[in-house]
């Protein structure tokens, strides 16, 4: 696919995203029951009086009666979004809203977006501070320099939450971090080095600033804008701003300045370093180029020069990515838990340490996986990857410390180690290890065949599959196919790989194949001949079968059992495996396996043994200490009944196994899922609420998948087809792109087998 082709694709994908179903990325609901008129009259009137005049006596009970604790408001007016310069406060709101959708997905902190129409900066500030009631925090977005340094040291001065503007300090904070650790990987002291900014906006500045805290002497600093070199005495394009940090210095241009650095900091514009800049600076030289959407140099034009250097961009698809969802949502969760008054430089110095500390720590295997480049810590890992689960426990405590070192905490922490166990609480492990899945997938890219590629959801699943760069799609249909990949934009359809069985040179080993399986089972060879040409889920698998793709998605025009029936004529279980589906359900902070959802009608005690141990092993694949619950209708045998022996089986059998993960039953769902009904059986072997349901039969395991889903709370995923010898997912009939474009990235990246 072109890249003027590709670019045209996102942009009707990424509208079509946000306008699908409810309009935008982010929805209010309530954190409390509304269901009965109890509810309602405590929530509101007249049961609302009593927190308000509780408020009144003593402000700070806001903070216990209200979410302010955990509410940020992510203000901007649009004078300075991404890279796309002043388009105004409305055109920002779907970044705002991003951004929310941010701090929820990373640090459980609810934020709403707040568009000002104005670009005058006494009435951003007024507006903003009359705010300050509703919110624990302000996270300033968006705002060109140099109003943004004005507009946030006023509100500093004047409002007593956080506030914080994350175009200049996240980025610093980031950089930071990274520039620690090359700094001990060069074996180079901070109060020594020789450091080059190209950029005087509000994050170059914000970066200077912050490095000089770091211990770099303010004359080692040297700063260039478009104009050159930033020096005393220099009048043309300066500001007070720029001036604090004009040096003495001979040089004029970026060239003269970054000969013999040691670091250079880009936040200016694509290409604005060359080849023979870099060849000029010190050995082992450090080289942040983080200019975006393209960097002042490309890394491997810095490394084919000077492959001693260590190299960071803004990027994801380079090592050592200098991304602010690294910081943002953690500073804030540490500076709101402590119920800071702001957020000072050593907050922001706790974070950069934490951050360059745990790129040190031994990296978790799901995370090594995931970056795919270095699993350990070194030139190509000096900054954690996003999506590193420990950031949430790591960033928070440590910025939290530092406020109350520094006197700013007006709730202190008593009990640090608790409070770490806390952050580790408040996400829920699947977010992280599905971001993980998909690097994996990245790093790995796999031949996954699309059975059923004349469906335009389908298309558009592949699409994506192979432009995010998770693997090569293969698709399985008629040509005209391609048709529909143009309708889709697609400029050059043929660069995606299709398959027909009309003409396809596989169809005869395909036929023998098949015929040597089916034929003491009723099939004639001219059966076969007539499955291979006109069933797409028997020719898909077929493929996978004989080693012609990795894996395969279908399930878009054919009930599940249908497609199933069609698959296992093809395919095999895994040695010593039962096959069988697990639908995984996600809500906000907890995660709950459902299995067998899709294949086994009665499972004996062997079966069901075999169904908990393969949920198990998905379970851990997915971040997850297994607790497994054979559920039932009866609790240790009260009420007594006539099918429960199959499941007190399962027991004996996974005693003999002496498997490693806690099992019980059989139980009831709320005795394995409530802890207040779970105390009646103190004998019970679970330690906590189970999260692995090995369901008693089919009915019941369906039916609680459906409903679950179709109720809503819950986010499901699958059913994942595991158990059999080679990966096909069979997604739902009613499956989007989206949810299609997972499970490919499931069996592609080894979750789903």
């Amino acid at each position: 696919m072109t890249d003027k082709s590709n670019v045209e694709f996102l942009e009707r994908e990424a509208l079509f995203f946000h306008s699908t179903g409810r309009p935008g990325k982010i929805e209010i609901i309530a954190s409390k029951p509304m269901a009965t008129q109890r509810d309602l009259s405590l929530a509101y009137s007249p049961g609302v009086a009593v927190p308000v005049r509780a408020i009144a006596e003593d402000p700070a009970t806001a903070y216990d009666y209200t979410a302010k604790g955990n509410l940020v408001a992510v203000i901007s007016n649009g004078t300075a979004i991404l890279g796309l310069g002043n388009l105004g406060a409305l055109a920002s709101k779907p970044v705002m809203e991003g951004k929310a959708v941010l701090f929820k997905r990373f640090a459980d902190v609810d934020s709403i977006d707040i568009e000002l129409k104005t670009e005058d900066v006494d009435k951003f500030i007024d507006a903003v501070e009359l705010m300050e009631p509703s919110f624990g925090g302000i996270n300033l977005e968006d705002i060109k320099a140099p109003e943004c340094f004005i507009i946030e040291q006023t509100l500093k001065e004047r409002m007593n939450i956080p506030v914080f503007h994350d175009d200049q300090h996240g980025t610093a904070i980031i950089a930071a971090a990274g520039v620690i650790n090359a700094a001990m990987l060069t074996g180079r002291d901070m109060k020594n080095m020789r450091v080059v900014v190209n950029g005087a906006g509000a994050a170059s500045i914000s970066c200077t600033e912050l490095i000089k805290a770091l211990g770099v002497p303010n004359e080692n600093v040297i700063m260039c804008d478009s104009k050159g070199v930033i020096y005393q005495g220099r009048t043309e394009g300066m500001n007070q701003w720029k001036s604090a940090h004009a040096v003495k210095t001979d040089c004029r241009t970026l060239a003269e300045a970054i000969r013999g650095a040691d670091v250079f900091l880009g936040l200016s514009v694509a290409g604005a370093v060359t080849q023979d800049m870099v060849k000029s600076m010190a050995d082992k030289p450090i080289i942040f180029a983080m200019a975006n959407p393209d960097p002042e140099i490309a890394p491997p034009d810095v490394l084919a020069v000077r492959p001693d250097a260590i190299v960071a961009t803004g990027r994801s698809d380079y090592p050592n990515q200098v991304n602010n969802v690294l910081g943002f949502p953690f500073i804030f969760r540490g500076a709101l838990d402590v119920r800071a008054t702001g957020i000072n430089e050593a907050m922001k110095l706790a974070a950069a340490t934490a951050i360059a500390d745990l790129a040190r720590e031994q990296v978790p295997e799901e995370v090594a996986k995931a970056y795919g480049r270095s699993h350990s810590f070194g030139p190509d890992y000096i900054i954690p990857a996003p999506f590193d689960p420990r950031l949430m426990e790591v960033v928070p405590s440590a910025v939290a410390q530092a406020a109350m070192e520094t006197g700013v905490a007006q709730k202190p922490i008593e009990d640090m180690a608790a409070y770490r166990q806390s952050l580790k609480a408040r996400l829920n492990p699947t977010t992280s290890v599905l971001t993980t899945a998909y690097e994996v997938a990245k790093a790995n890219p796999r031949r996954v065949v699309f059975a059923e590629a004349e469906e335009e959801v389908v298309l558009r699943a592949a699409i994506q599959f192979r432009n995010l760069g998770y693997g090569i799609p293969v698709l399985v249909g008629r040509d005209h196919v391609y048709d529909k990949l143009k309708e889709l934009g697609v400029q050059d359809p043929e660069s995606f790989e299709l398959h027909n069985s009309v003409n396809s040179p596989l169809v005869p080993d395909m036929v023998d194949l098949l015929y040597s399986r089916l034929q003491r089972r009723g099939h004639l060879r001219r059966d076969c001949e007539r499955m291979v040409n006109r069933d797409r889920n028997i020719f898909g698998a077929l493929m996978v079968k004989m080693g012609h793709a990795d894996a395969m998605i279908t399930g878009m025009t054919r009930p599940f059992a249908q497609t199933l029936r069609e698959v296992r004529r093809v395919m095999d279980p895994a040695a010593g495996r039962t096959p069988f589906g697990i639908h995984v359900m996600v809500s906000k902070d907890k995660t709950v396996f459902l299995a067998d959802t899709v294949v086994n009608e009665r499972p004996s005690s062997s079966e069901l043994a075999d169904i908990a141990e393969g949920t198990v092993a998905v379970a851990r694949r997915m971040g997850h200490d297994p607790r497994v619950a054979f559920l039932s209708y009866s609790n240790f045998g009260n009420p007594p009944g006539d099918h429960l022996e199959s499941i007190r089986g399962a027991l004996r059998v996974l005693d003999e196994r002496n498997v490693d993960f806690e099992y019980e039953g059989e139980m009831t769902a709320d005795a394995a899922l409530n802890p207040a009904v779970a105390k009646n059986y103190p004998f019970s072997r679970l330690s906590g609420p189970a999260n692995i349901l090995v369901m008693p039969g089919l009915q019941s395991a369906n039916i609680s998948a459906k409903l679950l889903r179709e109720l809503g709370g819950v986010t499901a995923i699958g059913p994942m087809l595991v158990g059999v010898e080679k990966s096909v997912q069979i997604a739902t009939m009613s499956s989007n792109a989206s949810e299609l474009l997972t499970l490919a990235v499931l069996a592609s990246a080894g979750v789903a087998v």
